[in-house]
């Protein structure tokens, strides 16, 4: 018989913490898209005494550690929230402590790079993650039926562990600099490191297990078995898979047998999950609200297209190429945090109540998903064309500007209609 998985309890009604972080988080995508928007601006026109390279540790950290960081933060106590006030006082304070780090990264590497009060918030922000990580794991093995929600707490837990694991790569970074080796290939591994943990691990698997509860909590029915499979195979991948990271440097070959490895295991978990999909697809579309339908799948499909990029990588030709032409790596990245990541965010906390559309959010996120696409498609765009040897587009920064207006533009429309927004109730069945 085919196991499939069992019926949990609805869960009960929670604060409005949630809602503050959710909206804390979606107003740093704002900030994020103005940070991206300036630093296209900066390459069309540089202004005297700013430090593009600067700018931009501001821009990718932020969207890191408070656009997606504070979403997961929200998301994942609103589906295991908790009950008791010296728990809930915890994490209060825990947001708030994240906040000062983050916005004193986003007013101090704009000034200085990485240096003495940036060091300080960053790592300061990595010690709340630890916090984080072993309060929320405490909070919901003794709070959560692990039985009813045995699948998304497995994708939960490692996305945990991956995110712990990511800031081994920040932590590097210190000895690293004493000696003198800013810009080898030891930095850079030290922060492909980190972007590697955080994308393929920590981001990914917090999205899979958002997806999974999804089901549990709607007693969607899927085979737990090609679940369990399709975990085993893409965590146990993620971690040789840093061996795609660092091909660039061009190892021996036994690190390309390892990437060749963690590919294939990548490519199993993916034929397992998409069984799981195809299998809950009809049940679960009917229960999703039409902009929702929309984002997750755009989300799961930038997701197909981000391990199919993966698999590429893990041949020396495409990989130098990738090296080279840093467009591939940039439209990457954003493929991997923008289109799968970030639309399955805001989908999910779409679908909850924890965003509302608004009076104008059609159109904010129409104009977002606009600007992303053109620069996507700028992007690989230009990318091919210098690689087949032809023409590259005329005024390329210039066109990537305005292609990145809408984005900022249409985020703030959306942020702006959740004035007023009020957390629907749930209660105990």
């Amino acid at each position: 018989m085919t196991e499939v998985s069992q019926k949990p309890q609805q869960l009960p009604q929670t604060g409005q913490d949630t809602l503050v972080r959710a909206r804390i988080a979606l107003g740093y995508s704002v900030l994020v898209a103005m940070l991206g928007l300036f630093l296209r601006w900066l390459m069309v026109s540089p202004v005297t005494g700013v430090n593009f390279k600067y700018f931009l540790h501001a821009h990718s950290h932020v969207a890191l550690l408070g656009w997606l960081y504070c979403a997961f933060f929200a998301a994942l106590l609103y589906i295991f929230p908790v009950a008791a006030s010296a728990d809930r006082k915890s994490f209060r304070w825990q947001f708030f402590l994240t906040q000062v780090s983050v916005l004193g990264m986003l007013f101090t590497f704009p000034v200085q790079g990485y240096a003495l009060f940036s060091i300080i918030f960053s790592t300061m922000h990595i010690l709340l993650s630890y916090w984080f990580a072993r309060s929320y794991w405490k909070h919901v093995q003794l709070n959560v039926d692990t039985g009813t929600h045995a699948t998304s707490l497995k994708y939960i837990g490692v996305a945990l562990l991956f995110m712990v694991v990511s800031s081994i790569g920040p932590w590097a970074m210190g000895p690293i600099m004493a000696k003198g080796t800013i810009g080898g290939e030891l930095y850079y591994s030290a922060i492909y490191f980190y972007l590697h943990f955080q994308y393929n691990g920590w981001f990914t698997f917090a999205v899979l297990g958002l997806l999974f509860w999804f089901l549990e909590h709607h007693q969607v029915y899927f085979n737990r078995s090609w679940a369990m499979r399709a975990f085993w195979l893409l965590a146990l991948a993620c971690l040789p898979a840093y061996a795609l990271s660092v091909l660039w440097t061009k190892p021996a070959d036994w690190v390309y047998a390892i990437g060749y490895v963690s590919v294939a295991m990548q490519l199993g978990g993916l034929l397992y999950l998409t069984k799981v999909v195809r299998q809950v697809w009809v049940e679960a579309l009917l229960l999703l609200k039409p902009w929702v339908r929309a984002l997750v799948g755009m989300a799961l499909v930038f997701f197909v297209l981000k391990l199919a990029l993966q698999t590429a990588s893990a041949f020396p030709y495409m990989a130098d190429l990738a090296y080279k032409l840093r467009y591939f790596i940039i439209g990457y990245l954003h493929l991997s945090l923008l289109g799968f990541v970030s639309l399955f965010v805001l989908a999910f906390l779409l679908q909850q109540g924890l965003y509302q559309l608004g009076r104008y959010g059609g159109i904010g996120l129409t104009l977002f998903l606009a600007g992303f696409f053109c620069t996507e498609l700028m992007l690989f765009g230009q990318g091919t064309l210098l690689w087949l040897g032809l023409m590259a587009l005329p005024s390329f920064n210039w066109l990537m500007f305005w292609a990145s207006v809408p984005m900022p533009l249409g985020l703030a429309l959306f942020f702006l209609g959740q004035r007023g927004l009020q957390l629907p109730h749930r209660t105990i069945a």
